[in-house]
């Protein structure tokens, strides 16, 4: 690999540098297995064996696609997308996922047509030889290619390795067949073919649906996000944090929202520092740019230390609700603010509203309430 690095002329500590020297990789090994396979079942007229080449095929340009993509992705900001081009790949794994599809569709209708049509095969064991070796080369490159997927957190490379890493069970469908009908002159060939199909459609789809999930949104990083936390909670004047939101505009660039609780007798001055110098040290440290919203919170007061108690024990006591946090009572006119935080199977949120507030009126009938009632986006 490190030849390779040499010559494309890439970094290999860089996440693009990575991309395309394993993109490169899987170029040069799936043309060499693609013209063999294609070679050997065309003179063998064997659809199943076929049918592997043109998978191998199709993985040749899912991996040209993943370096356009990656150089495209790659583009600066401009002004018409101030977040940049990160997303292209998103669109570069659903291109694969559709072309792997269709691979699966043609292969699926030429081995069923041949199920009423068979055609005379001519197979060896030298033929089982070649499929065997080249299901053991697409094993170790699938392997390859998904951990440093998995390293960089490409979509695009893990769904190649994945589908590389089916082959082998896409070969040892075909060897089957193959043994099959040189032991016993009986052509299974088209349902061997049947078969590949389906493990073929099932990669494209595993691909289509996880890219799928990316570009309607899904939750963020979770393990990043943990990260910001321990990073933001670890601040001596931060009391706590919540409500992170992570934006993603590719799979490795986020921008991001945090509320956190501060004391508050804290000057503005006290504050601005604190988050500015949390904003600094979470861009050196991670690229993002996170914005903080500010709740002021007075813990001492003998007041908010009861309410929390109380407040406490509602959600212990009550399904679905996590935790809550921004508790503030305004001492101006006594109102009191507190954030509910929910999982996603609450189905009647404002049943809980109705619960909370007379729960709250039991105690504390004369003040009014600000209840918001909201889920974990991380």
């Amino acid at each position: 690999m490190n030849v390779l690095y040499k010559i494309l002329k890439q970094d290999k500590n860089s996440r693009e540098g990575v991309i395309m020297a394993t993109s490169w990789l899987g170029v040069i090994v799936n043309i060499l297995c693609a013209l063999i396979k294609i070679i050997i079942g065309a003179l063998a007229g064997s659809i199943a064996i076929i049918s592997e080449g043109l998978n191998n095929a199709a993985d040749v340009l899912s991996s040209v696609l993943t370096i356009v993509g990656t150089k495209l992705a790659g583009k600066h900001p401009t002004k018409k997308h101030p977040f940049g081009y990160g997303r292209i790949e998103y669109f570069t794994s659903l291109i694969i996922s559709i072309m792997i599809l269709l691979t699966a569709y043609e292969t699926f209708k030429e081995a069923f047509g041949l199920i009423f049509e068979p055609k005379k095969m001519e197979l060896s064991i030298i033929v089982i030889v070649i499929i065997a070796v080249s299901a053991v080369i697409k094993f170790l490159l699938g392997d390859y290619v998904e951990k440093q997927g998995e390293k960089i957190n490409s979509q695009s490379l893990i769904g190649i390795g994945k589908d590389s890493k089916s082959d082998c069970i896409v070969s040892a469908v075909t060897i089957i067949a193959t043994v099959v009908y040189i032991v016993f002159n009986l052509s299974i060939d088209a349902y061997a073919g049947i078969i590949t199909s389906l493990f073929i459609f099932k990669a494209g789809f595993e691909i289509l649906r996880e890219t799928v999930d990316d570009l309607i949104g899904t939750a963020g990083n979770e393990e990043l996000a943990a990260n910001l936390y321990k990073m933001i909670r670890s601040n001596p004047l931060v009391l706590n944090a919540a409500d992170m939101m992570l934006h993603n505009y590719g799979p490795d660039r986020y921008s991001g929202s945090v509320n956190i609780e501060m004391d508050h007798a804290l000057t503005v001055e006290q504050i601005y520092a604190t988050i500015h110098a949390m904003q600094l040290e979470i861009m050196h440290e991670y690229g993002i740019v996170v914005v903080f919203g500010v709740y002021a919170v007075d813990r001492d007061h003998e007041n908010v230390k009861e309410m929390r108690e109380y407040i406490g024990r509602f959600v212990q006591n009550t399904e679905h609700v996590i935790s809550f946090h921004a508790l503030y009572i305004d001492p101006t006119n006594d109102d009191i603010y507190c954030d509910l935080v929910v999982d996603y199977d609450l189905q009647n949120w404002d049943e809980l509203r109705e619960s909370f507030t007379a729960y709250m009126s039991e105690k504390y009938s004369d003040q009014r309430l600000e209840l918001v009632i909201e889920t974990e986006y991380v």
